[in-house]
């Protein structure tokens, strides 16, 4: 029954069960139908056909109106006639039953719902006929929840949702709403306060700053890469080549007025490029949504929702299309490890910290000003695995590349004593946040797809797979490599004799994990200067250097990552505020180091010692790792197969003439690399046809005496 104070509270926008009043209803020996119009002058019922049933008697000012169902109807709408005398027609939200059925709200409640983006945020559906738009959100300790947005004024009393209470979901199917429509969430807390209006977690598109609403989205968008994700397997081949290109779509490049590329115009500028330079793979940095460009997406807003910025969803699932049909895998860096502080994102969702910690010694991140998820809560564990499920099968996303995996595996993360809290066991570890690495590398590898891992301590077993005791990524980043190669580059040829070790120390542990030799975006900001700016000497030899370092990366054990601008060799830190300098193409020294990457990328792909036994020591071969007064390193690489590379590297601008070094076999050699060639705007010193031998060498049976230019990096095949 609706006494006064019920009324009052259906008005006012807080009752905390509005179906319960609202709709059809039983009254007495009849039905009753209820609706709230706050800016109706009348109300009449009218039947499926338009015909009407009676007016409806208005209880309150401000629009509750009510009438007596006639019997024998089973259906009705509305026929609103508005203070200016327009008359519209439309459904009535509240007299469809609830569209979660009891095996979904089971599945949600329990926190296994892989797809649980189907029953979350805005679904455009067809209920009874009726097309309209299901919006769900997870609020369990709100004491009213509203979907607000542009097709009832922004008004929370208009569409006050129903609460499942065993889960804390609540949810409304609104009709006559479809694609393109703003909507945000409005809540009163557990003692009835306004909340800030909080964006969809689950929505699929975003408006911009500063208006932050969610918008409703059904992608309509025909997939052509069937054949690529057919091919997508359980169990992931480590034996292919892997070299990626790094890519802040934002600053990749830029119109002539500096606005951003779109999706599409970069599904083919970019994806192109990416193809000449033949590279096997495209990683992304954050596209998620995210209020501050500063922060490069590492701090997600909207975790099913790609950045506005460059166009809506179905434009870049364009992108990726277009980079399967070019053979290109694309890899999406995904931030699991924290969120931002925005008032419209997930802090204090429903007035208490339902995605964080409560205790900031568990759910703060000094470093970053952003909060922790609550990896110990099913519900938060579901959406954000749900997040990676999302990416993976509705954006045919090939791997997801997990962004600071140290700071969510230990408690004591960049904090003091007295900062954070132990686990059971006293120890430092965060078990609920390994767990939740488990489970979702196990997860994401059942969807064929595989994962990476920028974790940069020594945690054991970060790639290796669950059931034998590891976290389950597919590949780690390997942190020690890259810091200790780039700190023996910066030093002057003259002191490298003396930092030897760090040219080497890596073969130690090279097995130890799957690594990735990342030379990525972390190491061209914040002060550190571009890679070419890392090089020491004069103009000649910093260009020298670098190639000379870039080649060998290609030729030491591990799949290979390079960032954006490094393969024209950028004198400036990377800025996401601006294009790349592509002008400096027009210099011999820049266009040769692109050309040499490209040329690395056709050796690489064609030459299985170079990459088919990364991850195993039979792979590898020191010739000398011990020249340190001459700063020269040289190796083999071998394949399954028998077939192998020899990788010799010079770090002193000195020419290495009747440089002997120990070779397998008594044949032939060639030269299939030398990054001193001419077209790459080195010296063209060159050797042509090696033969070996028979005078041993470095404890092998054969040798070979060669030249080898002064900064310079050469691979030899044999047999050529």
């Amino acid at each position: 029954m609706a006494t006064p104070d019920i009324i009052e509270a259906i008005v006012a926008g807080r009752h905390h069960d509005p179906f319960a009043i609202l709709g059809l209803h039983r009254s007495g020996d009849g039905r009753v139908v209820r609706t709230f119009q706050p800016h109706a002058k009348s109300v009449s019922l009218i039947d499926a056909a338009g015909d009407e049933m009676g007016d409806m008697q208005c209880m309150h000012g401000d629009g509750l109106f009510e009438a007596p169902m006639p019997a024998r109807k089973r259906r009705y709408r509305l026929r609103i006639t508005n203070h200016d005398g327009s008359t519209y027609d439309t459904e009535d939200p509240y007299r469809f039953g609830s569209t979660l059925g009891e095996l979904d709200l089971y599945l949600l409640g329990e926190g296994s719902d892989v797809r649980i983006y189907d029953k979350l945020g805005a679904q455009v559906r067809t209920i009874d006929g009726v097309k309209g738009t299901r919006f769900a959100v997870w609020a369990p300790n709100a004491s009213r929840v509203s979907v607000i947005g542009d097709f009832n004024d922004w008004d929370g009393r208009r569409h006050m949702m129903r609460l499942h209470p065993g889960n804390g979901i609540w949810e409304i199917f609104v009709p006559d709403i479809g694609s393109g429509r703003k909507y945000k969430f409005e809540m009163l807390d557990q003692g009835g306060k306004l909340l800030p209006l909080k964006s969809d977690p689950f929505a699929r598109f975003n408006e911009p700053p500063p208006g932050n609403a969610s918008i409703v989205y059904a992608s309509g968008y025909d997939w052509q890469d069937r054949d690529w994700m057919s091919a997508r397997s359980q169990t992931p081949d480590l034996g292919k080549p892997v070299s990626i290109y790094e890519v802040h779509l934002g600053s990749w490049r830029r119109k002539d007025n500096n606005a951003y590329l779109g999706y599409r115009e970069l599904a083919h500028e970019l994806v192109d490029y990416v193809s000449d330079m033949g590279f096997t793979h495209i990683e992304l940095l954050p596209v998620s949504e995210h209020p501050f460009d500063g922060s490069w997406g590492y701090q997600p807003i909207g975790m099913f929702a790609p950045t506005c910025r460059f166009g809506d969803p179905d434009n870049f699932r364009y992108l990726v299309d277009r980079c399967h049909e070019k053979g290109i895998g694309v890899i999406l860096d995904w931030v699991p490890a924290h969120f931002p502080r925005d008032e419209h994102g997930l802090r204090r969702f429903d007035g208490t910290a339902l995605y964080e910690h409560e205790d900031p010694r568990k759910g703060e991140h000094s470093d970053w000003g952003t909060l922790i998820f609550n990896f110990g809560r099913r519900e938060v564990v579901n959406y954000l695995i749900g997040s990676a499920i999302y990416w993976i099968d509705e954006f045919h996303i090939d791997a997801l590349r997990v962004d600071a995996v140290a700071s969510m595996l230990y408690l004591d993360y960049s904090r003091e004593e007295g900062e954070w809290v132990p686990n059971e066991f006293g120890g430092n570890e965060n078990l609920e946040a390994v767990a939740f690495l488990r489970q979702l590398n196990s997860i994401v590898h059942l969807h064929g797809a595989t994962s990476y891992a920028e974790e940069s301590t020594a945690w054991p077993g970060v790639s290796r797979p669950v059931d034998q005791d590891g976290l389950g990524f597919t590949y780690k980043w390997n942190m020690g490599w890259m810091n200790d190669t780039l700190s023996y580059m910066s030093e002057d040829s003259v002191h490298r004799k003396h930092h030897h070790d760090k040219m080497t120390f890596g073969l130690v542990y090279a097995f130890n994990e799957n690594f990735v030799l990342p030379l990525s975006h972390d190491e061209v900001v914040h002060g550190k200067g571009s890679l070419l700016g890392r090089m020491p000497g004069d103009e000649w030899q910093r260009f020298a250097n670098l190639r000379a370092y870039l080649a060998s990366m290609y030729a030491h054990p591990g799949k290979k990552l390079l960032f954006m601008g490094s393969e024209i060799a950028s004198y400036h830190e990377w800025s996401h505020d601006r294009s790349l300098d592509w002008h400096l193409l027009e210099h011999d020294v820049h266009h040769g180091v692109q050309s040499m990457i490209r040329d690395l990328n056709a050796l690489y792909r064609c030459t299985p010692a170079l990459y088919q036994r990364d991850f195993v020591a039979e792979g590898f071969e020191w010739i000398d790792w011990n020249d340190r007064d001459a700063s020269m390193l040289s190796w083999i690489r071998r394949d399954a197969s028998g077939g192998y590379v020899i990788c010799i590297t010079n770090f002193t601008p000195v020419v290495r003439y009747d440089y002997r070094i120990g070779v397998p076999d008594l044949t032939t050699y060639e030269e299939i690399m030398n990054t001193d060639a001419a077209e790459y705007a080195g010296s063209g010193l060159r050797n042509d046809t090696l033969r070996a031998e028979e005078h041993g060498h470095h404890g092998r049976p054969f040798s070979l005496c060669m030249t080898v230019p002064a900064l310079a990096t050469v691979l030899l095949k044999p047999g050529g």
